[in-house]
């Protein structure tokens, strides 16, 4: 009986101990940036006018993108990208919100940001503030930016990743831009199904 005990004691040990090791890290086509030293959250305007920040997005999984509307290839393959990775998730494909933050407010009015992301999909939500919090935002991100002179205007130079945060706000992944929608797909969805965090 006494053996019998010990036995059991000792596999209950196993057990608890096999329930206590980490989720293990997984394998990403993209940047894995769990952990890493970003401040992702962010106060900034919609094209209604409400002041929208991550708490807004708590329980989705969010992609930011930084770009400009007068982009003339980098941003609008990104978003196109963007609503296959949507339309390829599937059911899932609600989870995901699409945020794209202006880097040319200047330019890039209300009106005019959410005429732009209307043409890609209603659901994207274009967001802008002042050059100042422009400034602070992308620097949280890691995103670098600079204004080009282009004849009698100018263009932006630009950080092209598209970032994505978990449910809980979390810096997650950094998709690079040569990623196909395919490979985004695959590391979005062994996001969603991954319990590793730091």
């Amino acid at each position: 009986m006494k053996r019998r005990l010990f036995l059991l004691a000792g596999t209950a040990g196993l057990l608890t101990l096999a329930a206590c090791e980490p989720a293990p890290k997984p394998h990403y086509n993209g940047l894995d940036l769990t952990g890493g030293d970003y401040k992702p959250d962010f106060s900034l305007s919609g094209p209604d006018g409400k002041v929208y920040t991550l708490a807004d997005f708590k329980g989705k999984y969010v992609m930011v993108f930084f770009g400009f509307t007068q982009c003339p290839d980098v941003c609008p393959t990104a978003l196109s990208r963007a609503l296959e990775i949507r339309q390829k998730l599937g059911a899932d494909g609600d989870k995901l919100q699409v945020i794209f933050i202006s880097i040319d407010p200047e330019r890039d009015t209300p009106e005019l940001l959410g005429e732009y992301m209307r043409a890609f999909d209603p659901s994207f939500l274009g967001l802008r503030t002042d050059p100042k919090n422009t400034a602070q935002t992308a620097f949280n991100y890691k995103v670098f930016y600079r204004r080009v002179p282009s004849g009698s205007s100018y263009t932006m130079d630009h950080t092209a990743i598209s970032y994505v945060l978990d449910t809980e706000g979390r810096m997650r992944l950094g998709l690079k831009h040569q990623l196909t929608g395919d490979e985004c797909v695959q590391d979005i969805k062994t996001l969603m199904k991954s319990k590793y965090t730091l």
